[in-house]
């Protein structure tokens, strides 16, 4: 089932949509793209992946999703996973990326994950800048 990405921009989140498979293929640098344009239109807080509709994930899409995560961590952008289908969260269990790539069981429980860890962030930052004397 070839994959098929979908994306739009909610309120400071950008919300991909994949489906299909996410497999070594042609199709597997779309969600890639997705994510990138999401971040240089912004860029957002959050970028929310709903993987909801994946059919099967090989090593090569578990790939393309650490390659994600660092487009994120170098845009300070938090990335959470939503409605992960049992075969993919199986395999960031087994791989331990489960602790790299946080899932969440829908889109809203990914927009307060986002927003919570937005609210982290700007704390250490507010507290770094306190003691740093600015």
């Amino acid at each position: 089932m070839p994959l098929s990405i979908a994306a739009r921009a909610d309120r400071s989140s950008h919300i991909v949509t994949a489906k299909g498979n996410l497999t070594l293929g042609p199709d597997l640098k779309n969600l890639q793209q997705a994510v990138r344009v999401a971040l240089d239109a912004g860029p957002p807080d959050g970028v929310i992946l709903d993987v909801s509709g994946l059919v099967y994930t090989d090593s090569a899409g578990l790939g393309e999703l650490t390659i994600i995560y660092s487009l994120c961590a170098k845009k300070h952008c938090v990335l959470v996973l939503c409605s992960v289908p049992s075969q993919l969260k199986q395999m960031l269990e087994l791989t331990r990326l489960d602790a790299l790539l946080p899932s969440t069981p829908d889109v809203d429980a990914a927009k307060r994950h986002v927003k919570q860890q937005m609210q982290k962030q700007r704390g250490s930052f507010e507290t770094h800048d306190a003691a740093a004397g600015e």
